[in-house]
């Protein structure tokens, strides 16, 4: 797993993302949005909005607010145009960062990104600097053990290795990758919801789907000052109202992501 994906999941286990709930019902309610608006609100045609559909309901938005913001994309209710827009920097040590941001004042958001880059200690990057280490993905996680009592793991069982691989390739999936506690099933973007209903169909429970910009290469970070530093730009731009989405090329061992999250 990439440096930027593991320190989403020790976020979560520490509960940063249950303070920021009203944010992010904010951030999917928009790229649900934006997706009915560039592919149109039938979600057997347009995969993106889809996958973007099924995200809110993973993360427990309300139905209605769900398809009222459909409604704003297709042009059925009234609501604020957003752009999507792509920046690219760099984090100390070298660290390539791609942030995915959708906006309705472009002027306003990329003199934002810019500050937040310096501020942190990063730089931000001319366009196409970075981009061409990202590669359009989708990721499906699947539980590996079983979901503790007040867990929300979605209705499943459990699989072993060789049940999911099986079920995953079948419907189209590139890898499947054990990390911890969780399953990471890779495939193409469009066939991400494709993979996910395969494998819901096979009895199999789903944690998540989602599309991602994964790193062709990773950097390793060593140091806890280099980490920390690193940490800061990716936490200060997920934390801009604008922003949709940071990914980043490093990765970082386990024992140093808990020093340095303690």
């Amino acid at each position: 797993m990439s440096g930027h994906s593991k320190w989403a999941t020790i976020k979560h286990r520490k509960g940063a993302a249950d303070k920021a709930r009203g944010k992010l019902f904010a951030k999917l309610i928009r790229q649900v949005e934006v997706a009915a608006r560039e592919g149109g609100g039938d979600l057997d045609a347009n995969a993106t909005l889809r996958t973007m559909y099924q995200k809110a309901r993973d993360n427990s938005v309300p139905l209605d607010t769900i398809e009222r913001a459909i409604k704003r994309g297709t042009g059925e209710l009234e609501g604020v145009s957003y752009e999507q827009v792509t920046y690219e920097g760099y984090a100390p040590g070298g660290v390539a960062m791609y942030v995915d941001v959708l906006t309705d004042n472009r002027n306003r958001t990329g003199s934002e990104i810019r500050s937040v880059f310096t501020r942190a200690g990063g730089s931000l990057a001319e366009p196409g600097a970075v981009a061409w280490q990202f590669e359009r993905k989708g990721v499906v996680v699947v539980p590996a053990v079983e979901p503790q009592p007040d867990g929300s793991t979605a209705a499943g069982t459990v699989p072993d290795e060789d049940e999911l691989i099986l079920v995953a390739l079948d419907a189209g999936a590139e890898d499947v990758e054990q990390e911890g506690d969780t399953w990471r099933v890779t495939a193409a973007a469009a066939d991400t919801m494709a993979v996910r209903e395969a494998i819901e169909a096979a009895g199999i429970a789903v944690t998540s789907a989602d599309l991602t910009y994964a790193p062709q290469n990773l950097i390793e970070l060593t140091s806890v000052s280099e980490a920390k530093q690193v940490m800061a730009v990716l936490d200060a731009l997920d934390d801009h109202d604008d922003v949709q989405g940071v990914y980043a090329n490093f990765d970082i061992s386990d024992s140093l992501l808990e020093a340095i999250a303690g």
